[in-house]
């Protein structure tokens, strides 16, 4: 198979950074002002976006985000310990080959037979290609990038520098449109730098107090300002602490809509102490938020 033509020259999709502000925004993700402007240069510079920071912070709600507001296609590599690259590049369909094999026998060369069976019928794409040969607009997330062993950033190298994929037996195959590629990173490990050279960087903290609050209200409009502005302040005050793991925006949001469900209109003391689990996901961190915050 002959390599697909280079990725043509395509319309950016956020005209400016207040443009990215508005139409993430209009989804439901309210975006910083270094966050939109580094969304806007990743696009407009045709980068990879590799965004770090703690679990819960909006990294991977932000590719989706991306692919929302932009009409995109979201696909997600989701990595973990041992993903290799049948799972994130491309696989052969070992069973039908076999099966077209042995239907062959006898009728044909195997010349003929082999270049059958490494063909496109029996190529199952993964997100990596998948993503490459899309003519669509495309969002690829490649999600908690530092779960995965070192060996698989290699993978990563051609697709980041090239946006191109090689499959020895049927050539290269380059991009007809670039994706806008996203990555995420819980740093539990230093990823490679040359991984992080081909990329813009991001790192995506907490909130402050007023984004959490407007973040919250966004999702849970219905919640009464003055419930928001309570949980706003003891989730920060959570999160002061020394917890395994600190409670993250979406926990945040599942906690206001947990008061709402049970007909709260306040955060006292009876409350916090029957849904901390909501925020709080380990028995030490709860014994330790419930002394700070005086609940026994």
């Amino acid at each position: 198979m002959s390599a697909i033509q280079p990725a043509i020259p395509q319309s950016p999709l956020f005209g400016s950074v207040d443009d990215v502000t508005e139409r993430l925004a209009s989804v439901g993700y309210l975006a910083s002002i270094a966050a939109a402007t580094t969304v806007y240069l990743a696009d407009r510079l045709g980068k990879p976006l590799l965004v770090e920071g703690p679990a819960g912070v909006g990294k991977t709600e932000l590719a989706k985000a991306v692919a929302a507001c932009t009409d995109s296609g979201l696909v997600r590599l989701q990595c973990y310990e041992g993903i290799d690259e049948a799972r994130a590049l491309y696989e052969w369909n070992h069973a039908k080959q076999l099966l077209r094999i042995t239907s062959g026998q006898g009728r044909e060369s195997w010349d003929d037979t082999r270049d059958d069976v490494f063909s496109e019928e029996f190529l199952l794409p993964r997100p990596l290609l998948t993503a490459i040969r899309r003519s669509e607009p495309t969002v690829l997330l490649v999600d908690e990038m530092d779960k995965a062993d070192v060996e698989v950033e290699g993978l990563l190298l051609e697709v980041l520098s090239d946006f191109q994929v090689t499959v020895p037996e049927m050539g290269t195959i380059t991009a007809k449109r670039r994706p806008f590629v996203l990555l995420t990173s819980n740093s539990t490990r230093e990823l490679s730098e040359a991984l992080k050279r081909r990329c813009l960087f991001l790192h995506l903290d907490f909130p402050d107090a007023e984004l959490e609050r407007r973040i919250v209200l966004t999702r849970v409009p219905e919640l009464p300002e003055k419930l928001a502005d309570s949980l706003v302040r003891t989730v920060r005050v959570l999160r002061g602490l020394e917890l395994r793991k600190a409670p993250s925006v979406a926990e945040t949001i599942d906690w206001a809509r947990t008061l709402l469900a049970l007909g709260l209109d306040t955060l006292d003391d009876e409350a916090a102490r029957a849904t901390l689990g909501v925020v709080l996901k380990h028995h030490s961190d709860t014994q330790k938020a419930a002394a700070e915050l005086r609940l026994n």
